[in-house]
Order: structure tokens, then C-alpha cells, then sequence
């Protein structure tokens, strides 16, 4: 279903355009051919404020009809075209950061109603290593931004101690490599980890991790204790897609063990049902996603996020410190 704003935003043009089209099809109009009756009954002689007060809308009215305009260019360009989202927490590092907004394109999926979220028109599928948005499969009202990993088919490995993917993409009849048996995986093109310029910190009560760069974390003066725990954090590349992209490993970082358990795999293997996606963030060990609540269904997409449009300097549930103008730009 569709969010609160959404449906608020539909129903606002929705009335709006109700009272726009009965004042300029039907009450105008009569208020016109009133002015024209009083003024042939007076042969014109009428006080020309008697004829502007009886011409003139209820005030109310044309308040209403007004907003109609504004509210239908930007429910169409909302629900069909752009939607603007915020990025709450550090799960897509470093392609995305906290506290940057991005525009995501609406129709890349297909058309779709705005309530209900269901393809009117198709114009696409989502390909490995697009961005996107989409509803979380277990909590329809909440919004997630991640990458997209597995494809319909695809057998996706998560090599746990080297923190790697392993996929095995669908066996098309035309595939000759896959000869009636398992496909061979894709070289996903990784770089040897290095150092990168962030550090995370995990404080006890913050539900949260906090994420700096080392010229942050110097300046912040952050001391380690039994509430505060801070981690380096390594960066390689990773080509899903078209593009290599940044993802981030976080050093000495605990495997969770609570993966989502597919019947008939192993711990850590996963074989995307027809009409579902796998997606991952790309901060791996800060991202909650396909490896504990599952295959996400087609569905659920709301668009591909394709451009910062500004972003803002920030942590999690703290306001911005400043802006950060050379982020701006196009998202791969």
C-alpha cells in the first residue's frame, strides 16, 4: 500500500480538482450569466461593484480551486515521474551517505498506480546492481534502498568469512555453459580490500552506528569504552552491474547468525523465486537486508534512485552540520 503522504496527496487533488472543475464548468459560468441578467434588467446602469460583488467567487471556493494547479503537477510528477527520498542510515555506503537526498525515477519499473502500487504500464524489470527502492516484504510501510544482487533464478553464496557474493545466474534453454547442470558464477571483478577514510561507532544506546571520516573522528575526540566501540572499516570494488561500485567491510566485525534460512539450502545460500529479487546493501556489515528477511518481490519496487540532488553533512537522527555540494550528481 501506498504511504501516508501518498494517499493525503491523492486525496488533496482529488478534492482540489473536484471544486476546480465545478467553478470553472458550472458556478463561473452561472455567475457570468447572472451579471448578464442584472445588467440587461438595469439597461447597464448598475453600480459596477454590484456586478463584481455578484461575479465574484465564495472566497473559500476559489482558495480551493486554486491549489488544484499546483497539486496535480506535482501528484503527477510524485507518483509517476520523481519521488525524492532521504537517505536515514549508512546501509548503502559509500555510494550513499546519511543524510543525502536522492530522486528516485518512478517509471523505471513500470507505471504504477499510486495507492495500490501495482504495474499499470510496464516499461522494466530491475537489473543486477541498479539501485533501488522498494517496500520491505514483511512491513509494507516502510521504505528501503539497496542494491540489487539476484536476479529471478539466480543462486546467490554469501562467502561469510571472506565477505564475498558468489552467484550463479539463472540457466537460460540457449545456455550452453550450464549443459542440464548448474550455470557457471560471474566474476564480479573484486579488488583487493584496502584501508578506507571512514570509522564506525557503535554506542549502547543508539539503535544506529554512527559513521566519520578520520578527519571526523579526530576532530570529535571519540574515546573508546565499555558503551563505545569504534572499528576501521576496509573498501573494495564490486561490479554487479555495468559500473564497479564501493562497498564497504567493517575490520573485526561479528557475523550475525540470524540469515534468513531458505528450505533445502545451506546456511548462507540462497535461489531467487521467480518474480522476487535479492538485495544487499553496500556497507555489508551494517545493512539490514535479503540475507534476514528475504527474497523481495517485484512488486514491492518503487523506482531506481538515480541522482543526489543535495546532501547534507549529518548522523543518524541528529540535525545536519552542513552541506555537502560535491556529492551532488548521478548514483551507479
Amino acid at each position: 500500500m501506498a504511504g501516508t503522504f501518498a494517499i493525503i496527496l491523492a486525496t488533496a487533488t482529488l478534492i482540489t480538482g473536484i471544486f476546480w472543475f465545478l467553478e470553472k464548468f458550472k458556478w463561473k459560468p452561472a455567475r457570468q450569466r447572472k451579471v448578464e441578467e442584472i445588467r440587461t434588467q438595469s439597461n447597464g446602469e448598475v453600480d459596477g461593484k454590484i456586478l463584481a460583488e455578484v461575479g465574484k467567487p465564495k472566497g473559500w471556493v476559489e482558495n480551493l480551486a486554486s491549489f488544484f494547479p499546483v497539486l496535480f503537477v506535482v501528484f503527477v510528477i510524485r507518483s509517476f515521474i520523481y519521488e525524492p527520498f532521504q537517505i536515514p542510515s549508512g546501509s548503502m555506503m559509500q555510494t550513499l551517505l546519511i543524510g543525502d537526498f536522492i530522486a528516485v525515477e518512478k517509471y523505471a519499473y513500470g507505471l504504477r498506480d499510486p495507492i495500490t502500487n501495482t504495474v499499470i504500464i510496464p516499461t522494466g524489470r530491475p537489473k543486477r546492481g541498479d539501485v533501488a527502492v522498494f517496500k520491505h516484504p514483511n512491513i509494507p510501510q516502510m521504505d528501503l534502498i539497496k542494491r540489487v544482487v539476484g536476479l529471478p533464478g539466480d543462486k546467490v553464496v554469501y562467502l561469510v568469512k571472506e565477505k564475498k557474493i558468489v552467484i550463479y545466474p539463472a540457466c537460460q534453454t540457449t545456455d550452453t555453459d550450464c549443459k542440464g547442470q548448474q550455470s557457471q558464477p560471474l566474476d564480479l571483478h573484486y579488488s583487493e580490500p584496502k584501508t578506507s577514510n571512514w570509522k564506525v561507532v557503535y554506542e549502547q544506546f543508539k539503535t544506529s552506528p554512527s559513521f566519520y571520516t578520520l578527519q571526523q573522528y579526530a576532530d570529535k575526540g571519540i574515546i573508546d569504552s565499555d558503551s563505545v566501540v569504534t572499528l576501521n572499516m576496509n573498501i573494495q570494488q564490486e561490479t554487479l552491474g555495468d559500473k564497479p561500485h564501493d562497498i564497504l567491510i567493517t575490520q573485526g566485525s561479528q557475523e550475525d547468525p540470524n540469515y534468513y534460512r531458505q528450505k533445502d539450502q545451506p546456511t548462507a545460500t540462497w535461489v531467487v523465486p521467480q518474480g522476487h529479487y535479492f538485495m544487499m546493501g553496500d556497507n555489508r556489515d551494517n545493512s539490514g537486508d535479503s540475507r534476514y528477511f528475504g527474497f523481495v518481490p517485484e512488486g514491492n519496487f518503487v523506482g531506481k534512485a538515480t541522482a543526489i540532488w543535495i546532501s547534507f553533512e549529518k548522523q543518524p537522527d541528529e540535525w545536519p552540520t552542513g552541506i555537502r555540494f560535491s556529492r551532488i550528481g548521478g548514483i551507479h
